[in-house]
């Protein structure tokens, strides 16, 4: 009953998001959001809308979850946009471990880390040290992010018995290396740029 439940949020915060809103106040993005979450128990077949899209996707690991209800949040107007370098913070954290689980889990190395998500006490561990770690870096969804999960995963909110399925999913793991390497490329551009600009100053006339 949860994973319905979560895949009915999931539905109406996906097609919010990817939906453009085309300047809409605050309050009549509230009513759009409103009117695709009640979308998503449209049944076809059977089968409701959400159901669909959860059958092509899976279940979001809590961790997107919370990133998806966020951005929301900002576009309805509940929620500041928080800094580009803290989103960037989290980026950098989801990225690793993605890096961790995914090239393992997928053959590349003898080891297997989606194990320790059935006895992860030890990874819980860690993942409360970069809890910590974001919120001395003031980084407040970071944070909520991964104890969010961290206590879902305690509480038993989804049907899932690994702590990395309420960890991290395809869908964040994919988006946080892309952001990273879009932003490095980014860098690597303007710095060049700047220098190219600084030699062409420093020419005499």
């Amino acid at each position: 009953m949860a994973d319905l439940w979560q895949a009915q949020l999931t539905f109406g915060l996906f097609v919010f998001l990817l939906t453009p809103g085309f300047g809409l106040s605050p309050g009549l993005q509230r009513v759009r959001l409103l009117v695709f979450l009640a979308i998503g128990y449209i049944p076809i077949a059977g089968l409701s809308l959400a159901d669909y899209m959860r059958s092509f996707t899976g279940d979001l690991a809590i961790t997107s979850l919370v990133a998806l209800a966020y951005w929301t949040a900002v576009r309805t107007g509940f929620a500041p946009r928080q800094p580009r370098a803290k989103t960037l913070q989290i980026v950098a954290v989801m990225a690793c471990l993605a890096l961790f689980l995914y090239p393992a889990t997928m053959g590349l190395s003898y080891l297997d880390p989606y194990r320790l998500g059935y006895q992860p006490r030890p990874l819980i561990l860690f993942v409360g040290l970069l809890t910590l770690a974001l919120l001395a870096l003031q980084n407040r969804l970071g944070a909520c992010m991964l104890a969010l999960a961290t206590l879902a995963f305690s509480v038993g909110l989804k049907s899932a018995t690994n702590y990395w399925d309420y960890l991290i999913d395809p869908f964040i793991a994919l988006y946080s290396c892309f952001a990273l390497i879009g932003y490095a490329i980014s860098r690597l551009w303007r710095n060049g740029s700047a220098k190219r600009r600084d030699a062409l100053s420093s020419q005499p006339g």
